[in-house]
């Protein structure tokens, strides 16, 4: 097997060719060889990958699927850095429960312990604002712009915290609005002991 190592610093030609994925895609399957190409473009590495390795500080904080990579990252290094997110500070109650900001939210997860410390990383497109009554949090946007697909807003919570949300409904700079987030959609996270901890191991 042939293995091609790019840097997004490549030369002018081959960066033209790549513009569009689907020339890339091409190429890469049509001389049957494997491109391991370096970037810290997100958007590069999301849509021109077979397998996504993120790293940190010369380790390797995870390894998959762009797929498992955006809808599973492993620490909130890799949430931060792969896609937008709002990463909160949490209280693992017990299987399946977590407290944000005194609020209880059901999510899927298990095996964090009882009354754990944890990181909760929830992305913008996977909240839905509601009437408050039916929030599991209550706040207000403060902020709103159109990005063409979907609204951008930024809910502020009465903890000060600034939730960004993306929604094809538009709610209005002022109006207080319910957050509502599916059990499903909520990553729980044990936090690391030192930010030099995060190493993930791979198989060889």
């Amino acid at each position: 097997m042939f293995h091609y190592l790019l840097h997004n610093q490549i030369n002018n030609n081959f960066s033209r060719l790549i513009q569009n994925p689907n020339n890339y895609i091409r190429l890469k399957n049509e001389l049957g060889i494997t491109f391991i190409y370096v970037t810290h473009d997100q958007e590069e590495a999301l849509t021109m990958s077979d397998t996504i390795v993120v790293m940190n500080q010369g380790y390797i904080q995870q390894m998959g699927s762009p797929e498992q990579i955006y809808n599973e990252p492993e620490n909130a290094f890799v949430a931060d850095f792969i896609g937008e997110s709002n990463i909160v500070d949490g209280l693992m109650i017990h299987d399946e429960l977590v407290e944000i900001f005194g609020a209880k939210f059901a999510c899927v997860d298990k095996g964090f312990g009882t009354n754990q410390p944890v990181d909760v990383v929830i992305r913008p497109e996977d909240i839905d604002l509601v009437k408050p009554e039916e929030g599991t949090l209550q706040g207000i946007v403060t902020h709103l712009i159109f990005k063409g697909v979907h609204y951008e807003m930024e809910v502020t919570t009465p903890d000060g915290y600034e939730w960004l949300v993306h929604s094809t409904d538009m709610f209005p700079v002022g109006e207080k609005v319910g957050i509502h987030v599916d059990p499903f959609d909520i990553q729980i996270m044990n936090k690391p002991a030192s930010e030099d901890e995060e190493a993930v191991g791979v198989n060889e």
